[in-house]
């Protein structure tokens, strides 16, 4: 990425990428840079925890501001975003990315994505990245680790 984190970008390929980065970890780092790759401004769209709750079955180990309290502490993430509750898809129609980078293993929000991006016009460019140590990196295998609990909150 030619600029700085903390540089504001205003004419440079925006490059954004969705998650629920439920704490930090290498395989996370190692999407952020892989991501970098592709612009240079790196927007990174931490998921709602009800939204979250709806794929996932469960909600994120931790609440969805200490996860994007996170994301503002992360040199990697220029600008950190929360997901809209009512639809996840509307982040991209309003800050306008012109890349979007999925996780090698993000299926459920990517199904619909590229309908959903015809339906606003929009013309972003779409790419996956490659797998970090998914054996030992991948946070369900992480949490399980720990002795991570469903969240049954709220």
């Amino acid at each position: 990425m030619k600029n700085s984190p903390s540089h504001k970008v205003t004419n440079g390929r925006r490059v954004m990428v969705f998650g629920t980065f439920d704490g930090l970890h290498e395989g996370h780092l190692n999407f952020f840079e892989q991501a970098r790759e592709h612009g240079d401004y790196l927007i990174a769209v931490a998921g709602r925890d009800e939204n979250i709750k709806k794929i996932k079955g469960h909600f994120p180990k931790k609440r969805e501001r200490e996860r994007f309290t996170e994301l503002q502490k992360c040199n990697l993430v220029n600008k950190p975003v929360l997901g809209y509750d009512d639809d996840p898809y509307r982040v991209i129609e309003t800050l306008k990315p012109d890349v979007i980078c999925l996780g090698y293993d993000q299926e459920s929000f990517s199904k619909d994505l590229e309908k959903e991006l015809k339906s606003t016009g929009l013309k972003i460019e779409i790419l996956r990245m490659k797998a970090f140590k998914p054996d030992k990196l991948h946070s369900s295998i992480i949490q399980k680790h720990v002795g991570y609990k469903q969240n049954k909150r709220r």
